[in-house]
């Protein structure tokens, strides 16, 4: 009795936070197609009747915008390859810190390091950054953005593969290695496939923080409007049309919020990994 008292208290609390969860996205839907201009006041918990008219003008509107398909080429061109970057760099890293023991234990310490970097705050280092890269005639390019980016999303992708390497059992690739195959030969054909999905979670979670990043795009870029600074920017251009700042919303969280449903088997296998012992 007591634990299907646990099981209904676990079941409300997943809908409550679920309803949480959804009541934003429906929100931003049900705003997507209706007209309501700016007219001095906002009500926040409710559309007046009188200005409520379903529309699909908003929608319309927005995908005839030039502006929107120039921000979403944009921005499946940083996302993805500021993801790959970050993939190409972190993973050999986190391979060598699962399989390999540094001089004077030093393998927390680098580990506290990445943490750290993904602690620290980015508006702290983008004056710097700027600086750097008006230096070198990469400010306003794609190229600052996609490495400043793959820097900060790095530890994400060390940190949650890491924990897999380590849960691979040393016996396959000690196998591989009796059987002349190298280090490299070993990550790439045996270790890689066996972590696939703690690769994949890290890199829905990369690509959705790459995704959503605003504040490197605005600090390092005059013209690489991506989606992010498309919702800011067209507000500002067009006036209060909440319709229109509503459909630019969904076009933004949409692809991230396909891709976690798509493989959300892959995310929840590779964020409990190590979760159980024995």
């Amino acid at each position: 009795v007591q634990s299907k008292k646990k099981s209904i208290f676990y079941t409300l609390v997943s809908y409550f936070f679920l309803i949480i969860f959804l009541l934003p996205i429906f929100w931003i839907c049900l705003l997507s197609l209706t007209k309501i201009e700016f007219n001095g006041t906002i009500q926040v918990f409710g559309i007046p009747e009188d200005q409520y008219s379903p529309t699909l003008g908003s929608w319309i509107g927005e995908l005839k915008s030039p502006e929107l398909y120039s921000s979403i080429t944009k921005s499946l061109i940083i996302a993805p390859s500021s993801t790959l970057i970050a993939l190409i760099l972190g993973l050999p890293a986190a391979y060598s810190l699962a399989r390999f023991k540094f001089s004077f234990n030093s393998n927390k310490y680098i580990l506290i390091f990445f943490l750290t970097l993904r602690l620290i705050p980015i508006i702290t280092v983008l004056l710097t950054y700027h600086y750097i890269f008006n230096i070198v005639y990469l400010y306003d390019t794609k190229i600052a953005i996609i490495f400043l980016q793959s820097a900060f999303i790095l530890p994400f992708v060390i940190i949650i593969v890491r924990q897999a390497f380590i849960d691979i059992p040393i016996e396959l690739e000690e196998a591989a290695l009796v059987d002349g195959a190298n280090y490299i030969r070993t990550f790439i054909f045996i270790a890689i496939p066996l972590a696939i999905p703690a690769i994949v979670a890290s890199s829905l979670i990369m690509f959705s923080f790459a995704w959503n990043e605003y504040l490197i795009v605005f600090a390092l870029s005059q013209f690489q409007e991506t989606l992010p600074l498309y919702v800011r920017t067209g507000g500002l251009n067009s006036g209060f049309h909440f319709g229109g700042l509503a459909v630019r919303t969904f076009l933004t969280i949409a692809l991230p919020m396909a891709l976690a449903i798509l493989a959300q088997r892959y995310i929840i296998q590779g964020l409990t990994l190590g979760a159980v012992k024995g």
